[in-house]
């Protein structure tokens, strides 16, 4: 068995190219838990009961954490590495398997009241007699009082139940809980690596695989989507005119603005992609369009269940704003850092084309990109103190236009 995962490979972790490290040390424990549920002692170390993925965006850490539920999950591959075919592993990837409670916090926080109803469900005994997994997508999420109500869970775990935790890093995380886990970090994979992927599986021509892959920096999700939607491709297209449109005080605020609709409607299309299903499913639920006895009393509790539902669809739109904001200034700054790359002479892979930096990198100096830089990232602070974020942008772009 190899220790790391490539596209050819047909296990639960094809999905992480350059992980190789991180896809051994969960092949190892996934047999180390195979051996526990087949009476046999296991490997000393090799499994545990609580696990926190971190790594960088776009590194993976899900995509690894929803792997290893499926490799612990499996039931055709008896030594724990996965087969990725079955029944078992298709419904962890399809997020329907009845033995993976998957948790993807729709707001900007994860209460204390959502932790304990999920503690409680954590508890129980899993129905294929394997493990109950708990896959916790931005753990980091979570406020004080819910971090302690998790806590207590993952210190006193059932006896079958296992804690996947996700956070960028061990530090987003109370020192109480990470102290409990055992962390495993991704790293970025090169951009050669991710390249492979949409060649490969995806079929996506190998130059355009390989310049998308460049400028998602190893994110293989949005190397696919800006190598395959039109619409993604356009919209990073207008966040890099930037920096090339800030020249005056007009045109700084012309570009805050157009930055600012862009991400949103990039948010509005990602949002709209998700809303549409979710109230279609919950009117099958309901019955909607039947007839019979109970019908009518089953429409009036719709239009509550209805309002629950629309108040998280609101609540996930406010995130995945704040979100796509985020990533349009991390765009922003990778333009800027390859511009300081050129600057310096750094050997260092370029995110962007040569050619789109040359003439902004002749046209000042390597301090006054430095400043640019930190007016972006000084941006993404005050968004996550919540100033609005036109405003906020717009403090940017003035900092950008200044020589």
């Amino acid at each position: 068995m190899t220790s790391g995962a490539s596209v050819q490979d047909p296990g639960v972790f094809r999905d992480l190219p350059g992980q190789d490290a991180v896809v051994a040390q969960l092949r190892r424990a996934a047999a180390g838990a195979a051996s526990v549920l087949a009476g046999r002692p296991p490997e000393p170390g090799a499994m545990t009961h609580a696990w926190l993925f971190t790594g960088p965006p776009g590194s993976g850490r899900s995509v690894a954490a929803r792997a290893f539920a499926a490799a612990l999950l499996c039931g055709a591959d008896g030594g724990g590495g996965g087969c990725g075919e079955c029944n078992s592993c298709r419904q962890v990837f399809a997020g329907t398997h009845a033995d993976l409670l998957l948790v993807r916090p729709e707001g900007l926080s994860y209460g204390v009241k959502q932790t304990r109803d999920l503690v409680l469900r954590a508890a129980g005994k899993p129905t294929g007699g394997r493990w109950q997994i708990v896959l916790f997508e931005d753990a980091d999420r979570c406020t004080e009082q819910a971090a302690n109500a998790l806590l207590k869970a993952i210190e006193e775990p059932a006896p079958r139940t296992v804690w996947l935790l996700c956070a960028p890093s061990a530090e987003d995380l109370v020192p109480t809980i990470r102290s409990r886990c055992r962390v495993v970090t991704l790293v970025v994979p090169s951009s050669d690596a991710v390249a492979r992927v949409l060649t490969e599986r995806d079929g996506i021509e190998p130059a355009r695989a390989l310049a998308a892959a460049r400028a998602a920096q190893g994110h293989v999700g949005r190397a696919r989507r800006l190598a395959t939607d039109a619409s993604a491709a356009k919209r990073r297209a207008d966040v890099l005119r930037v920096p090339s449109s800030v020249t005056s005080l007009g045109p700084a605020l012309s570009a805050a603005a157009t930055l600012v609709r862009t991400a949103e409607e990039e948010a509005k299309a990602v949002t709209e992609e998700l809303d549409e299903p979710e109230r279609e499913a919950l009117r099958r639920a309901f019955g909607e369009g039947s007839s019979g006895k109970g019908v009518a009393k089953a429409m009036r509790g719709m239009a509550g269940a209805m309002k629950d539902l629309e108040d998280r669809q609101k609540s996930r739109a406010t995130r995945v704003k704040r979100d796509t904001l985020d990533q349009a200034l991390l765009e922003l700054a990778l333009f800027y850092r390859d511009i300081l790359v050129l600057q310096l002479g750094a050997d260092v892979e370029l995110a962007n084309p040569e050619s789109d930096l040359r003439k902004l990198a002749a046209s000042s100096s390597p301090e006054a990109t430095l400043r640019r830089l930190d007016a972006i990232m000084h941006c993404r602070e005050l968004l996550t103190l919540n100033v609005a974020p036109l405003l906020a942008v717009e403090e940017m772009a003035l900092s950008l236009s200044e020589g």
